[in-house]
């Protein structure tokens, strides 16, 4: 599949057919595996072959066929499946770290990523440097020689700063750090994350690659020596595994992943449009627009601005009257969603946050973020407005 189009690699990648030749993919839902001989479980234990298993918390031949069709996708050399999108990023973060080791973040995070780099890994005695994310004098100061990592969100929650991987790439790798990226609002269909410098790419599939509320997973995506000698030990002995019936369902979303991105896509950037200089608003937010201020930077590294945007209404009154009137569009936290989704930040998926922090993030209590779905973009921009009116 290597000269294939990311298209085709979602549809056909990482297919392992049993001896029935079946089109879609079969799902194994068992927790272990039998062996021929004594002699063979114990060969297996030692080395497992490329399609040999030994328990489902190590590896399954679905959640296998997940993990390569998305490591394809992404241009990684391997992938491994997690439980959830947190998974994934505690997975990544916390296998390769120890005491001593020093990380540099971006500030703009999501509240889950913030409470790992501020409560998990500093209790376990790891340094870690927050830094505006698109500020390269501040990460350019932040690392150190003995950085061991860098870690953001190349799109952040919920402020959609775009973060310049190229950039913060060089200058980790300068000094030997590991850069960890987490690519959920860019999306496999715009991400070149790999390409433009990141060593470990991180992704919550619960969002755009299942796409249809279903289900809880997440990846953890790069080398093949980081994935099975570093990840895999830590993953598998601490349980973070996905399930096969998920990773079945992850596939089926991966074949209709491309279609449904790029629509919602378009349907954001007309939306942004017809909210831009609206009345009610005080501003709206989207990198598709071009007084974002990374919006050259978003077009070179993605070549769109995401499915998501944001807006601010004012007060969190204004906001929750805007959020109450809504007709199409849900209430809810998830993102990258056939359906469309508001979420106030502020009260919900930020909410631990300090007000002062929540300051410095932009995180205003007249802020909601809008993720984008598949209905018809007319009748969301007619929802939007009377809800607005």
């Amino acid at each position: 599949m290597t000269d294939h189009k990311k298209r085709t690699k979602a549809v056909h990648g990482g297919v392992r057919r049993s001896q029935y030749n079946e089109v879609s993919e079969a799902i194994f839902l068992t927790q272990g595996f039998v062996y021929d001989t004594a002699e063979a479980a114990e060969a297996r234990f030692l080395k497992a072959g490329e399609d040999e298993f030994i328990y489902a918390r190590y590896g399954n031949p679905t959640v296998a066929m997940f993990e390569d069709r998305i490591a394809a996708l992404e241009g990684a050399e391997d992938g491994f499946a997690t439980a959830s999108g947190m998974a994934a990023v505690n997975g990544a973060l916390t296998s390769m770290l120890q005491a001593g080791d020093h990380v540099v973040s971006s500030r703009a995070l999501f509240g889950s990523c913030l409470y790992i780099l501020e409560e998990v890994l500093t209790r376990f005695g790891v340094e870690v440097t927050f830094v505006d994310g698109t500020d390269l004098d501040q990460w350019a100061s932040a690392i150190r020689a003995d950085t061991k990592a860098v870690f953001f969100e190349s799109m952040s929650n919920p402020t959609l700063q775009v973060i310049d991987i190229k950039a913060v790439s060089a200058l980790a790798h300068a000094v030997g750090a590991v850069v960890i990226v987490d690519n959920v609002f860019a999306t496999p269909v715009f991400s070149d994350a790999i390409a433009q410098g990141a060593d470990v790419v991180v992704y919550s599939a619960t969002k755009h690659i299942d796409g249809q509320g279903r289900a809880l997973g997440g990846i953890i995506l790069g080398k093949q020596e980081f994935i099975r000698g570093t990840v895999e030990p830590y993953m598998k002995h601490t349980g973070g595994s996905m399930s096969p019936f998920t990773a079945w369902m992850m596939l089926k979303g991966l074949e209709t992943m491309d279609l449904r991105v790029r629509a919602q896509a378009m349907s954001a950037q007309l939306l942004a449009e017809a909210l831009q200089g609206h009345k009610a608003l005080k501003n709206v937010i989207y990198p598709g627009l071009s007084d974002h201020p990374q919006h050259d930077l978003a077009m070179a590294q993605m070549g769109a601005g995401g499915t998501v945007l944001a807006f601010d209404c004012g007060s969190q009154a204004q906001a929750f009257e805007v959020l109450n009137k809504l007709e199409i569009v849900l209430i809810s936290n998830n993102l990258g969603d056939a359906k469309s989704i508001a979420t106030h930040p502020a009260t919900t998926t930020h909410q631990r946050l300090p007000d002062a922090q929540k300051d410095s993030l932009g995180i205003t209590p007249g802020l909601v973020r809008l993720s984008v779905g598949l209905e018809d973009p007319a009748d969301l921009v007619n929802d939007l407005m009377q809800a607005l009116g």
